[in-house]
């Protein structure tokens, strides 16, 4: 239910922002660079630009929703969270002779990590005693509700004067309670729409986790020895996926009889997911360094090769011609223009590639790893620490992410002509 209500928040959320934006743009100056001349944009690569107000609105929807499901005191709005206070609701109990008595229970629900007394109240008058016990938000209590009446053969037969039978649940103002087998009472109080932290604590708990771990380090080495180990493991794996498959692909490109050799390879391989391969890997290299980089290797390789098989057979036929009539060689024409021409999509082979790196460096680390940021995400999760898991995720992905930047910036640089011819 919480999953439905954070799409359906993310979804809102993400229209509102567009027509704000959009609202403000049309309230301010209109654009006046190259890109607003053009008359036509739609399926134009040079005239889709990244808007930057969106990039901002989305990383803050994302933040928001993350405080406001978690409690978070950095988020000045939040869904409803779980009760805590004093519960109470009424049952009804019946004795052997078929006489009825009400008494009541108070559960005092309060904080996870947290002690509470048990609330006092007095015992009743009839031969129901009311009952009382403490639990936690987000947990449930088994309380007999009968083991301190009076009388023979008492059980209870309806909770806030409705008929209640074991394996049947009854709403109660603050939870709900369901029935047992042998007549018990298992109360649950309501859990709002917060997520417990245990499954997503807030923000300000995985931050503190961070200059924890950075200034104490984690399983016995600092947070930048694990996450530089896991980035040469990546980039080693990169790079030697790129010698090999960019040259490949060429191959696959530029010869029918490559193509034909290599093609069954490549496309049974392509498919395959990384993790499938690591038993394999594990038992042709070992479990240390090489078993992880060559897994990397394989990663980046498929997607290398197709990415440069595809660059040559995207090369447009009229500059092949245009080149051969002006007397161009094969080698003039590999260099010139086969090579210029397949570099995008080179570049965005590499990125793709460098995302799939990333996705398994944490299963390459599973196994006998002693440093790395999937050996620290792996080893919190086996003690439910939430927060370093979650500190990890987002360390791999702004590294992630500022890789992607970096290639970019050098695709820029070294491709200035994609989009423009």
């Amino acid at each position: 239910m919480t999953g439905w209500i954070v799409l359906f928040a993310y979804i809102a959320l993400f229209t509102l922002g567009y027509f704000v934006v959009r609202l403000a743009k049309w309230l301010g100056r209109p654009n006046r660079d190259f890109t607003s001349l053009k008359t036509v944009t739609f399926g134009d690569e040079s005239a889709i630009r990244p808007d930057r107000a969106a990039s901002f609105i989305s990383v803050l929807v994302i933040f928001l929703i993350w405080g406001a499901f978690t409690g978070s005191k950095w988020v000045p709005f939040h869904v409803p969270g779980p009760f805590t206070g004093d519960a109470v609701f009424s049952y009804t109990a019946q004795d052997a002779s078929g006489a009825r008595d009400e008494g009541t229970v108070t559960v005092r629900v309060h904080e996870v990590g947290l002690d509470a007394d048990d609330p006092e109240v007095e015992p009743g008058d009839g031969f129901a005693k009311n009952d009382v016990d403490t639990v936690g938000a987000w947990r449930s209590t088994l309380i007999r509700a009968t083991s301190n009446d009076e009388g023979e053969e008492v059980n209870v037969v309806a909770v806030e004067g409705q008929p209640i039978a074991p394996g049947e649940t009854v709403k109660v103002p603050d939870g709900e309670v369901t029935m047992t087998a042998k007549g018990s009472l298992n109360f649950q109080p309501a859990k709002g729409l917060q997520m417990e932290p245990i499954w997503m604590p807030p923000p300000e708990d995985v931050l503190k986790r961070f200059k924890e771990i950075a200034t104490e380090g984690y399983q016995n080495f600092t947070l930048w020895q694990h996450l530089g180990s896991s980035l040469m493991r990546v980039l080693a794996g990169f790079f030697l996926g790129s010698i090999v498959g960019i040259p490949l692909g060429y191959a696959m490109g530029l010869s029918g009889w490559f193509r034909g050799w290599f093609d069954p390879i490549v496309e049974f391989m392509r498919p395959v997911p990384p993790l499938a391969l690591i038993p394999l890997v594990i038992i042709w290299f070992g479990i240390w360094e090489t078993g992880k980089i060559v897994l990397l290797f394989l990663a980046a390789l498929w997607v290398m090769t197709i990415a440069a098989r595809a660059g040559v057979s995207g090369v447009n036929i009229s500059k092949v011609h245009a080149a051969y009539s002006l007397g161009a060689s094969k080698r003039q024409l590999l260099m010139h223009v086969i090579l210029p021409n397949s570099l995008p999509e080179i570049f965005t082979g590499a990125r793709v590639a460098m995302g799939v790196c990333w996705g398994t460096v944490v299963a390459a680390e599973l196994v006998a790893a002693q440093k790395g940021a999937g050996m620290m995400i792996i080893a919190a999760s086996k003690f439910q620490l939430t927060d370093i898991v979650l500190m990890g995720i987002i360390l791999i992905g702004i590294i992630g992410y500022g890789i992607d930047i970096l290639m970019r910036l050098a695709e820029r640089f070294l491709v200035p002509w994609k989009g423009r011819v």
